[in-house]
């Protein structure tokens, strides 16, 4: 029942066009709308305690910061190196040389290529903490391993590229040890026949031995758009012009596609035989995330040379803060959700995928002059000549703020509301994904009333917002908590994922506000407690009741991206210096290029 007047709320609420909703409302839905409206009165005043009423306007949003306080940081990192040996030791013992440790039974799970995923995925995270023997150790299975497939067999491109392509670059990168870059090498070109479509974009998969390819005739975005950095550093280390082609013909499809009807958004699947769009689904979660990240870091990593990725970026964060962004009801928690343009209404699922947006938000505000974008060379309302007329405004209406500031605002509120998703929980550990109750409002809609005003008062969105803290003991006390908490969890598991460790990291960072440090902090404590095995820590599904029940996965990703963004979080020198390094999707430092004249000439860099 909730679902359905769920769906119904957002349908009339946010439907696009002139009397388009009207046409929705038969006799029916009136009734259906009545009866709900009632059932979510009765609801939310049973639910809702007096002392915290429904307001319309944001309150108690505020900037700030956690009180100083003597805090052994070096300590805190020691205990995200005890971590990794843990895990890693685990994999080792049980595991090693196959892809993952299954935690709890002590096996092993072939789930990408059997060529051991975690030792690949983990060898910047060694080099970075300073585990030699085990690098050591590693190195030699990279150096006897075959990139190789039964015939009936596919290696999955994006995931092969990110875990295993990206660690050879980076180890290289850091090590210099010439076999990495060799096998890297060995490593792309058996997994190059994956861009023998008709216009280039890369199939689903590969044989590497045969070179035959699996997958329909559309791609996913996130899976045939988020190569371009590994590609490109192979090809800026192996001087080898036949991997840059390749990332340049993506780009150029990406670049040149049709994007109007998406408001310059990348939709979530395009045509392999076209090279054009196919769905009106848009989104920053599982289908999409890091190829949106990569328009960003391509630009950053080819030494700010790619500007059609610069302007693809400036695009996208465009409509995502436009369209998809919003307050919630009560609590006015900042969250980003998915939009199907056919439906006209927003989901209002909110991801832990999602979560990484903040960080590149962050990231985007510390590295670009986005309050200067002229001194670039680019025409930020020019941006928007081929959209529509509703997408142009909402390039005039960004335009008439700083920029800057605003990326940065809308960093730290989604951030806060991420890491809030893990605070309201009894574990201290978040869901994968929540429903966001109805009534959400459209973060620029109250931006602009904000400024209207005079930019006086908390910015919408922004501030502390204390977790939601109810007695499971309590009759109702489920109801209860998701009325004040503004969202029911659609996926109740914490995975292990890094994308909010990843967020805090980059907020550190770029602000040096000591809370995100600190939320850090708590998150790796509630790690500790809740997903620790005898052989390495599990993903946990989250109870009705707040308890957890360990799941036998470890994911390599642990060790490559959350082990690695919580060290670097507790260093207070960080060796990366965000002007010479870029992370890719799966946290592996690539180092930004400095082109020599023989490279340029090369590649055609301008």
């Amino acid at each position: 029942m909730v679902s359905q007047l769920h769906d119904l709320y957002v349908r009339l609420r946010y439907s696009r066009g002139s009397g388009s909703w009207r046409k929705m409302l038969t006799w029916r839905s009136y009734f259906i709308l009545a009866i709900g409206l009632g059932f979510l009165v009765t609801f939310y005043r049973a639910y809702t305690p007096p002392t915290r009423p429904w307001p319309t306007h944001p309150v108690e949003d505020t900037e700030f910061d956690v009180p100083d306080r003597n805090v052994d940081w070096a300590a805190r990192a020691d205990a995200v190196k005890r971590a990794f040996a843990h895990a890693y030791h685990g994999y080792e013992t049980y595991a090693f040389p196959q892809d993952e440790l299954l935690p709890l039974t002590n096996t092993t799970e072939m789930k990408f290529n059997g060529w051991g995923v975690t030792a690949f995925d983990s060898l910047d995270t060694m080099i970075i903490l300073g585990f030699d023997e085990e690098f050591r150790r590693a190195l030699e299975l990279v150096k006897t391993t075959k990139f190789e497939r039964k015939m009936d067999e596919y290696a999955p491109f994006f995931e092969t590229v990110i875990r295993y392509l990206g660690g050879l670059m980076s180890a290289y990168a850091l090590s210099k040890e010439p076999i990495l870059l060799e096998k890297a090498d060995e490593l792309a070109r058996v997994l190059s026949p994956v861009f023998n479509s008709s216009t280039g974009f890369p199939y689903y998969a590969v044989n590497p031995i045969s070179g035959a390819t699996l997958g329909p005739d559309y791609g996913i975005l996130a899976e045939i758009a988020s190569f371009q950095l590994e590609y490109t550093a192979i090809a800026q280390a192996s001087k080898k012009k036949e991997y840059w082609e390749k990332v340049a013909r993506v780009n150029t499809l990406l670049a040149t596609g049709n994007l109007t009807s998406t408001g310059g958004m990348f939709p979530t699947r395009w045509s392999l035989r076209t090279g054009q769009v196919q769905s009106q689904e848009l989104s920053v979660g599982a289908a999409a995330d890091s190829a949106h990240e990569y328009t960003l870091k391509q630009y950053l990593l080819t030494g700010r040379t790619d500007k059609a990725n610069l302007e693809l970026y400036l695009k996208f964060t465009t409509f995502v803060i436009n369209n998809l962004l919003y307050l919630s009801p009560t609590r006015h928690m900042l969250y980003v959700t998915d939009l199907r343009l056919t439906h006209g209404a927003p989901s209002g699922v909110f991801e832990h995928l999602s979560c990484f947006l903040p960080g590149l938000l962050a990231l985007g505000a510390h590295q670009l002059p986005l309050d200067n974008l002229p001194s670039l060379g680019i025409d930020y309302l020019g941006l928007a000549a081929d959209l529509s007329p509703t997408d142009r405004d909402g390039y005039a209406l960004l335009s008439k703020y700083n920029l800057k500031k605003l990326h940065m605002w809308a960093a730290k509120g989604l951030t806060e509301s991420c890491y809030l998703t893990y605070a309201d929980q009894p574990s201290g550990l978040c869901p994968d994904e929540v429903l966001l109750v109805p009534g959400g409002t459209p973060w620029m809609e109250v931006m602009e009333k904000w400024r209207m005003h005079g930019g006086r008062g908390p910015i919408p969105g922004l501030g502390k917002k204390e977790p939601v803290v109810i007695p499971l003991s309590e009759p109702d006390s489920e109801y209860k908590k998701h009325a004040e908490m503004d969202y029911w969890m659609r996926d109740a598991s914490y995975k292990l994922r890094p994308e909010t460790v990843e967020s805090l990291y980059f907020l550190w960072r770029t602000t040096g506000e000591r809370r995100w440090r600190e939320y850090a902090w708590r998150i790796f404590e509630s790690i500790e407690k809740h997903t620790k095995t005898e052989s390495g820590y599990a993903s946990v599904r989250i109870e009705g009741n707040g308890d957890v029940v360990k799941v036998d996965e470890m994911p390599s990703f642990f060790l490559a991206e959350t082990i690695k963004y919580l060290y670097l979080a507790f260093q207070d020198h960080d060796p990366f210096d965000l002007d010479k390094w870029v992370f890719n999707t799966e946290a592996h430092p690539l180092p930004v290029f400095k082109w020599t004249p023989e490279e340029k000439s090369l590649f055609g860099i301008p």
